[in-house]
C-alpha cells in the first residue's frame, strides 16, 4: 500500500513540474496574436490617410494582419441628442459585431463624430451625478476580451496635427488591447494606462505596450 501512494505521489510531483515548465517555456499566444486579423471599419468620411497611419500603427504593435474596409455611413438608430448630437458608443460595438467579416478576428470602427456611453460604478449603477454619466462623452471604447471596438477622433482633435495623430494611434492601440484582453495597466508610460477621459493622460503614455502587456499578449 506504502508504495503505491509513493508511486502516486511521484507521478503528481512530475505533471506538477511539467506544468511548470511549460508555463515558463511555452506561451500559446505567441503564434496566436501574430495571426490575428484585424479590419478598420471607416465611418461617413473619416480620413483615408488616417486609417492607413492606424493600420501600419496596429500592425508595428501586434503584428498582426490589419486590413481597411470601405467606409459606411453611422448606423441611425445609434444617434442621441440627450446634451449634444453624439453617437452611442456601446450601439456602435454591437453594430460592428454584426459587420465583422467572418474571415477577421476583431474589428475597429473609425469615427469623427462624437461618441458616448453610460459611466458606471464597480456595482453597475449609474455614477452620481447622473446627469453628468448617463451619456458620457468618450474617446473609445472596446470589449474586454471581444470582436468589436470603437474609436472616435471628435474629442482628440487639437492643434497641432502631429500631436492630434499621436493621441489617435494610441487610443486606437489602447481599444485593440482591450479586444484582446488587456486590463488598464498601472505601469507608467504603457498605452493601457487608464486614459479617464483625460487629454494629458493619453499625452503622457507612449504608442506602444509596456513589456508586462507585451508579455501577456506573448509578443
Amino acid at each position: 500500500m506504502k508504495k503505491v501512494n509513493r508511486k502516486k505521489t511521484i507521478l503528481f510531483i512530475g505533471i506538477i513540474l511539467l506544468g511548470i515548465s511549460l508555463f515558463f517555456f511555452y506561451n500559446p499566444f505567441e503564434k496566436a496574436i501574430h495571426q490575428k486579423k484585424i479590419a478598420l471599419q471607416p465611418f461617413s468620411g473619416f480620413s483615408t490617410d488616417l486609417a492607413q497611419k492606424i493600420k501600419d500603427k496596429l500592425h508595428q504593435n501586434y503584428g498582426a494582419k490589419v486590413y481597411i474596409l470601405p467606409e459606411r455611413e453611422l448606423p441611425k438608430n445609434a444617434f442621441v441628442n440627450i446634451k449634444s448630437p453624439r453617437y452611442r458608443a456601446d450601439s456602435l460595438l454591437r453594430h460592428l459585431k454584426n459587420l465583422k467579416p467572418d474571415s477577421v478576428d476583431h474589428i475597429l470602427g473609425l469615427c469623427r463624430h462624437d461618441i458616448s456611453t453610460t459611466k458606471r460604478d464597480r456595482w453597475g449603477k449609474v455614477k452620481e451625478p447622473k446627469s453628468r454619466y448617463t451619456d458620457w462623452g468618450v474617446f473609445g471604447l472596446g470589449y474586454r476580451p471581444g470582436p468589436s471596438c470603437v474609436v472616435s477622433s471628435f474629442r482628440l482633435k487639437r492643434k497641432p496635427a502631429q500631436l492630434f495623430e499621436s493621441r489617435l494611434l494610441k487610443v486606437c492601440i489602447h481599444e485593440i488591447g482591450h479586444n484582446l484582453g488587456l486590463k488598464h495597466c498601472e505601469t507608467p508610460g504603457c498605452v493601457m494606462a487608464d486614459a479617464a477621459e483625460k487629454l494629458s493622460t493619453v499625452d503622457q503614455v507612449e504608442a506602444e505596450l509596456c513589456a508586462k502587456c507585451k508579455s501577456i499578449c506573448g509578443l
